[in-house]
């Protein structure tokens, strides 16, 4: 008896052993597991492009979405492979189309029925794919039209794709919202991966999420491209964690709007010298007088402060700026005590 139940728990133990064998050559390092939804979009007033994506699935940042200044951005997902990035870029550089680009993708890829691939080239033209053997509810949206298993669509400015959704509203959510939200194509994107989650998301719940969008020359200090790059690896609610994070980029990494901008009157002036002073910036007297002096001080109290983009040479503040300073002064203050 003892040996026949050695038989059969090794019997068990070797199945187990060749499944996962199996499942590892399956998942390689091109070939992850992501079931998810995402949007890929492209704005015509400023070239930007970009990628939205959230999923039950760790850290989706470095897997799902890939994007290239003025040539394309890309999401990869379902059983993901993640050279469909690099690989879909590079079509697009040298001339390829969304649409081109997807079906070289695929027409070499023995898994494609497994893949999905929604992607945006800088001139607006978008597709998207869903293989049929990708998890229900799987389908997509390029521009007007939709797409269900095993085939292509191509439209414009967005691709919108998911897969073990709960159902066709996700991307019905994602679709809406990006074409009716105004403002710029992170705000857009950002607004639509919140309402596709709203709309039912991924039926497995929340756990990562990630909003990349690229502009030349628009990242910090204008040497990169990474205009916005956020990613939240594991959370109990990403899509919230996502805006709370988008929201303190745009403070410190977006340049200032002209319309937010205020002229620092004698008034405004005495309150900012009150604040440097107490917090050991600001030397001089309080006179409501915006000097050089003040000026150089201020300079160097928002760089401080870590408003580098928005530092400026006049006499005006960021309105944004000015209300993020008073309110870090009263938590100074309060802490001070």
């Amino acid at each position: 008896m003892k040996k026949i139940i050695f038989i059969a728990v090794t019997v068990l133990i070797s199945a187990i052993l060749f499944t996962y064998s199996e499942n590892q050559k399956l998942l390689s390092p091109k070939e992850i597991s992501v079931s998810t939804f995402s949007i890929v979009g492209y704005d015509p007033q400023t070239g930007d492009l970009g990628v939205a994506v959230q999923s039950k699935f760790p850290n989706v940042r470095p897997i799902v979405p890939w994007a290239e200044a003025g040539v394309g951005a890309i999401a990869t997902q379902s059983l993901a492979n993640t050279s469909y990035g690099p690989k879909g870029l590079a079509l697009m550089k040298n001339g390829a189309t969304a649409e081109e680009a997807l079906k070289i993708l695929i027409a070499n890829d023995s898994l494609r029925d497994e893949r999905q691939v929604g992607i945006v080239d800088a001139k607006g033209n978008s597709a998207t794919w869903t293989g049929k053997n990708c998890f229900d509810w799987a389908g997509g949206q390029a521009g007007k039209s939709i797409a269900g298993k095993g085939e292509i669509v191509t439209g414009k400015n967005f691709a919108a794709q998911g897969n073990i959704i709960v159902d066709i509203k996700t991307i019905a959510a994602l679709s809406k919202t990006f074409e009716s939200t105004r403002g710029p194509l992170s705000d857009r994107l950002l607004e639509a991966l919140i309402a596709g989650g709203k709309a039912g998301g991924d039926k497995r719940g929340e756990q990562s999420a990630a909003l990349l969008v690229v502009r030349k020359g628009a990242g910090y200090g204008g040497e990169l491209d990474n205009f916005i790059d956020i990613s939240v690896y594991d959370h109990l609610t990403p899509l919230a964690e996502l805006k709370r994070l988008y929201e303190i980029h745009k403070l410190y990494f977006f340049k200032s709007n002209p319309n937010n901008l205020i002229v620092i009157d004698e008034k405004l002036c005495k309150e900012l010298q009150t604040i440097m002073k107490d917090r050991g910036f600001y030397k001089g007297e309080i006179n409501g007088k915006f000097d050089d002096f003040t000026k150089k001080t201020l300079k160097d109290f928002m760089y401080w402060e870590n408003y580098d983009e928005r530092v400026r040479d006049d006499n005006m503040i960021d309105k944004e700026v000015l209300i993020d300073l008073q309110k870090n002064y009263q938590v100074w203050k309060k802490n001070k005590k």
